[in-house]
């Protein structure tokens, strides 16, 4: 299962490393000063903006980038592009750190994050009286069941490390563990495409729920498959960004035709999504909204030209990009989707005149934290497990 990953060894306690190290520890200050004060003094929250950048940054949009490993078992598992292999592991390491910390958010921004473990017992000891209609139900159950599944996903790369541990106990659990996966594995990929596909159309039937607060070029019936689709081509790009920048930092061969052939798929996902929405605008008159001169109608189309200039990037490359094109037509691709989730959470959501929200510099710190310690964690696991394939530069020019 390993397909040539290997572990790529080095020192941790590097300068780029202690810098993140930390921004992580001023986050978690700032964050035990939270849960000390409230999120009012903490905050730039109100009764009108109950959500603000935790939530639509580093949940709904972190989710969505966090989606490399949901985007590629499709074309790997499901469309049996076995080609793509050696991007399995990055990209679910990459998706399990992001939903992890959308985890982590979730809890930071909740008012009483001390009852989250009565969720998935069905509100444990008021079982059964929930409202299992609610979109925002699915979702806290989905992304709680798909954390550990992502990580049950890459138990195999720390089973293969493991293996030869001189402690006899964790070897011998380790090659049983290792055994169990290789069986079981196909079924734990089809729970983890299933769970993404729900809860990342719910992120969208979320804001459908806020009615005329949500303007109207956002407020469409296919909001929740706008945002599956958005999600796939996020996700694509989140792996085209991960192997371009682990490939530079770390020394590693690039994988520039897997990458090419895997930002051509996320080329017909951005296909998909701007014909949708468009044809969706024009059939419902959306037609003046999509042309007044105001903030919104500009908004959606700089959403719209960040998501063509990386087609346009590939057809004008002859279908073979280089990797810095790659690279840069996949931050294109993360800028759309995120603008997208971003302008649906926060820009396009209308509670009243008088609601207005901005991120304070507590809020604006405690993600840049949050995303510090999750860029160390990611640097620990592959410097120490077998995620990424290729071989050194220095040992692939030999």
């Amino acid at each position: 299962m390993s397909h040539g990953a290997e572990p790529v060894g080095g020192p941790i306690m590097t300068r780029p490393f202690k810098i993140l190290l930390g921004l992580g520890i001023l986050g978690v200050l700032i964050v035990a000063w939270r849960f000390a004060v409230g999120l009012g003094p903490s905050t730039g929250l109100s009764d009108g903006y109950p959500w603000g950048l935790w939530i639509a940054f580093d949940v709904v949009t972190g989710t969505a980038l966090a989606c490399g490993g949901y985007a590629v078992a499709i074309v790997l598992y499901i469309l049996n592009k076995g080609m793509y292999h050696p991007l399995i592991r990055p990209a679910i390491l990459t998706s399990a750190l992001g939903y992890s910390v959308a985890a982590v958010a979730i809890m930071i921004d909740v008012g009483r994050p001390w009852h989250i473990w009565r969720i998935p017992l069905g509100g444990f000891p008021d079982v059964g009286s929930y409202n299992w209609n609610s979109a925002l139900l699915e979702v806290a159950l989905c992304v709680m069941a798909y954390v550990a599944v992502l990580w049950i996903e890459l138990s195999p790369a720390f089973f293969e490390k493991w293996q030869h541990s001189p402690n006899s106990t964790l070897a011998k659990f380790s090659k049983v563990g290792y055994s169990f996966m290789e069986k079981a594995l196909i079924w734990i990929v089809a729970l983890g495409v299933l769970l993404p596909t729900m809860h990342q159309s719910s992120l969208g039937s979320l804001m459908l729920l806020s009615g005329p607060r949500l303007h109207p070029l956002w407020n469409t019936a296919l909001v929740p498959l706008l945002f599956l689709i958005s999600c796939i081509t996020m996700g694509y790009a989140a792996v085209v960004f991960e192997s371009s920048m682990s490939s530079a930092i770390f020394k590693r061969k690039p994988e520039v035709k897997m990458l090419q052939s895997l930002y051509g798929v996320a080329v017909i996902t951005i296909w998909i999504y701007v014909g949708l929405r468009l044809a969706e605008l024009v059939y419902q008159g959306r037609l003046p909204e999509m042309f007044t001169a105001d903030i919104y109608a500009a908004m959606f189309w700089l959403e719209i030209v960040l998501f063509v200039i990386p087609a346009i990037m590939y057809y004008r490359g002859g279908k073979k990009l280089d990797l810095g094109a790659m690279f840069r037509g996949a931050m294109f691709m993360v800028f759309a989707g995120a603008l997208y989730r971003f302008d649906t959470y926060l820009v396009a959501f209308q509670p009243g005149e008088n609601w207005t929200y901005f991120p304070t510099v507590p809020e604006i710190l405690v993600t840049v934290g949050v995303v510090a310690i999750e860029i160390m964690v990611y640097i620990v696991i592959v410097k120490r497990f077998p995620i990424l394939s290729g071989r050194t530069a220095a040992v692939s020019t030999s």
